[in-house]
């Protein structure tokens, strides 16, 4: 009973501090507010037995079971990290082994093994009740060996040619070929109410992907279209450069993170930052070559990633620091059992990531970068964020002028609780090995009368409340 009713001591303190630490104005949600979600629909869940025909869990080339369902009952998993959008793998129906979902055999069908249209239907559904966007994966370039178009002697200019057994290329540059995809892709849309495409790398027929751009928005001006060109305008394009410095930066500690900053910019084209993804192993694997534990490495990496510029978009089983290596090595199955230590840690950045209206729409200047350690501020309206990076393996102590910021305030940290007051006009922060804190400019905190006040209003309700327990009990015990 005693240590029952000290857990409960402690509830007014967690009320308090689960407070946001400032109101941020309700405003309609713009696509660089985003972070998503990527995952692989047949490695991430099963939650539909029925559908699991030529399942063989010990082979990496065969269906796994995850469906649509399996998403649908971790819609809230997703969404409780922080994510506001979701990105799935290809839904189309896809010649025999296709649990990837690149080799579709037809463009109106969903696959069998993930469940049928009405299943996808509610999946969208449920996740715009929780306000998770849906991105589908639409990969128009290539149909499967056992497609349509490859059988139809009559539409073989509709083809360029085989790519290997399973595929063969489209040929976007044929106009009925152009008609067809823009009325596959509004044909999606509107009877599934969807709210992207990922289409993947264009290097080639810029002028069809311009059109079939300019013809899907004319239809739904809301709708996302994500990718990776630099010849044709997406809403959000894929920073692959970003990659490789990106790992190398944050692979082990002590190492420099000046080539990756000097990438970091302000584009007018928004950016969607990823360490990995389907076509990459895993940079868990990466870290484990260099036999380092993952869990501070991931730390670092994700916080980096949802505090500069861009959208972060994150592989699942990121927050578990999933391994793997090549292709299909890297699309191991989903584990909702591991240690929950990541997944938290994630959840924090996603919170701050939506209070802070400055790590999204803010501006970014670096304030300081020496021997693996930066300093960068975010800045947006009257909002000042600060976060501080210490990628070595010692605590580092880091002095900044108060002229940087602004003198006679606080710096608030809200990852790991630090706090960093003026003091001979500079502000030192000490951060801990190998970890990561975002502070807010503040005034300084001084007295709080209102909040004493209604600390004591609270912690006076709540006595009454734990005597009235107390007294209702032995009053029990009493009668009995």
């Amino acid at each position: 009973m005693k240590s029952r009713a000290l857990s409960l001591f402690f509830i007014p303190f967690l009320l308090f501090y689960g407070l946001p630490v400032g109101a941020v104005e309700n405003e309609e949600r713009k696509w660089l507010d985003e972070s998503i979600y990527f995952l692989m629909i047949d490695r991430f869940n099963d939650g539909d037995p029925s559908n699991n025909e030529n399942v063989q869990m010990e082979n990496m080339d065969a269906y796994h079971g995850g469906d649509f369902q399996g998403i649908i009952d971790r819609l809230d998993y997703i969404k409780e990290m922080g994510f506001t959008s979701i990105m799935l793998s290809p839904i189309f129906a896809n010649a025999d082994g296709g649990y990837h979902g690149y080799w579709v055999n037809d463009f109106y069908q969903t696959e069998e093994h993930f469940g049928n249209i009405e299943m996808f239907k509610e999946l969208v559904e449920e996740a715009h009740k929780i306000e998770l966007k849906v991105i589908v994966d639409f990969p128009v370039q290539f149909v499967g060996s056992e497609h349509p178009w490859v059988t139809n002697s009559q539409k073989k200019d509709w083809l360029k040619g085989q790519v290997n057994e399973e595929q063969y290329e489209v040929n976007l540059a044929n106009e009925e070929v152009q008609k067809e995809m823009v009325n596959l892709a509004n044909w999606w849309i509107q009877e599934t109410k969807l709210d992207g495409y990922f289409i993947g790398t264009v290097d080639s027929d810029f002028g069809y992907w311009r059109d079939f751009s300019e013809a899907v928005k004319k239809e739904n001006q809301d709708f996302i279209l994500m990718g990776n060109s630099n010849e044709i305008e997406l809403d959000i394009q894929l920073n692959t450069s970003l990659v490789k410095p990106l790992r190398n930066a944050f692979e082990k500690p002590d190492k420099s993170i000046s080539e990756l900053l000097s990438l970091q910019q302000e584009n007018e084209v928004l950016k969607g930052n990823y360490v990995d993804n389907h076509l990459t192993s895993r940079f868990t694997r990466e870290i484990i070559d260099e036999n380092i534990h993952p869990g501070a490495r991931w730390k670092l990496t994700l916080a980096y990633m949802f505090t500069t510029p861009g959208v972060p978009i994150v592989f699942y089983g990121s927050e578990i620091a999933l391994d793997g290596g090549d292709v299909p090595d890297n699309y191991n199955q989903m584990d909702f059992r591991t240690d929950k230590e990541l997944i938290e840690y994630l959840t924090k950045l996603g919170e701050l990531r939506d209070r802070l209206p400055s790590l999204t729409k803010g501006t970014m200047e670096l304030v300081k970068e020496e021997n693996g350690v930066a300093v960068y501020k975010r800045e947006f309206e009257n909002e000042v964020s600060i976060v501080a990076l210490n990628n070595t393996s010692k605590s580092q102590s880091i002095a900044i002028p108060a002229s940087t910021f602004e003198a006679d305030k606080e710096l608030r940290g809200l990852l790991a609780g630090d706090l960093v007051r003026e003091e001979n006009e500079e502000y030192t922060m000490i951060i801990d090995r190998e970890e990561a804190e975002v502070y807010v400019l503040t005034n300084k905190s001084g007295l709080n009368i209102p909040y004493l006040v209604t600390m004591g209003i609270v912690y006076s309700a709540f006595i009454g409340f734990l005597v009235l327990i107390w007294k209702r009990a032995r009053r029990n015990r009493s009668e009995q």
